[in-house]
C-alpha cells in the first residue's frame, strides 16, 4: 500500500505543469472603471425571481438612484417587503405606486395581495376588481386573486378563524400571483 503512495507521489510529480504568467502581478484582476455596469433594476428583478428579497431590497435602493422612485421601482420594493413579511412597508410602497402610475394593474394587483395578507379583503376585492378591469381580464393571475378575494369575502360571515397558508407567484412582469399552499 505505501508503495502504491509512492509511485502515485512520483507520477504526480512529472506531470506538465501549467504555467501562470505573474507579468500583470502575483493578485487578480481589479475593475475595469470604464466598464459598464449592470442595470441595477435588473439586478433586483433577477433577485426576486430567486427569492432574494432582502438583496433585492437593496438593488432596487440603488436602480432608484439612477431611475428614480419610479412605480416599477416602488412596486418592486414593495413586493420584495412582502416576500419578507414587511406588510406594512409593503402596502405603503404599494400605495405609493398605484398613485405613481394609476393605470399599471401589476401595481394594483401587488397591493391586493398585500391587503388580503393583512387581512384587509374587502379592501383587496375592490382593488383586485381595479386591476382586473384595467387589466380588460387578460391575466388569469388578476382573475384568480380576484376570485380568491370575492371567495374569502363571501365566507367572512364565518366566525370561526382560520389557519390558511398563501404563497406569492411572480408571473412575469412584475406580475404576482397569491396561491394557496396544500
Amino acid at each position: 500500500m505505501l508503495g502504491a503512495i509512492a509511485v502515485a507521489a512520483a507520477m504526480a510529480a512529472c506531470a506538465p505543469r501549467d504555467t501562470v504568467d505573474l507579468s500583470a502581478g502575483p493578485y487578480a484582476p481589479g475593475i475595469d472603471p470604464r466598464g459598464k455596469a449592470a442595470d441595477g433594476l435588473e439586478v433586483a428583478q433577477r433577485l426576486m425571481a430567486a427569492h432574494e428579497y432582502e438583496l433585492a431590497l437593496e438593488a432596487y435602493a440603488r436602480a432608484a438612484l439612477e431611475h428614480g422612485m419610479t412605480a416599477e421601482i416602488l412596486s418592486g420594493m414593495g413586493t420584495a417587503n412582502l416576500g419578507l413579511g414587511r406588510l406594512g412597508q409593503a402596502e405603503k410602497q404599494l400605495r405609493r405606486a398605484v398613485e405613481a402610475a394609476p393605470e399599471w394593474p401589476e401595481a394594483w394587483n401587488n397591493l391586493g395581495v398585500v391587503l388580503i395578507e393583512r387581512g384587509k379583503t374587502a379592501e383587496a376585492a375592490n382593488v383586485f376588481r381595479r386591476a382586473y378591469a384595467l387589466d380588460n381580464g387578460e391575466s388569469d393571475a388578476i382573475r384568480d386573486n380576484l376570485r380568491l378575494a370575492l371567495a374569502k369575502l363571501e365566507n367572512s360571515g364565518n366566525n370561526v378563524p382560520q389557519e390558511e397558508d398563501y404563497k406569492l407567484v411572480r408571473r412575469g412582469g412584475g406580475e404576482y400571483l397569491l396561491r394557496k399552499t396544500p
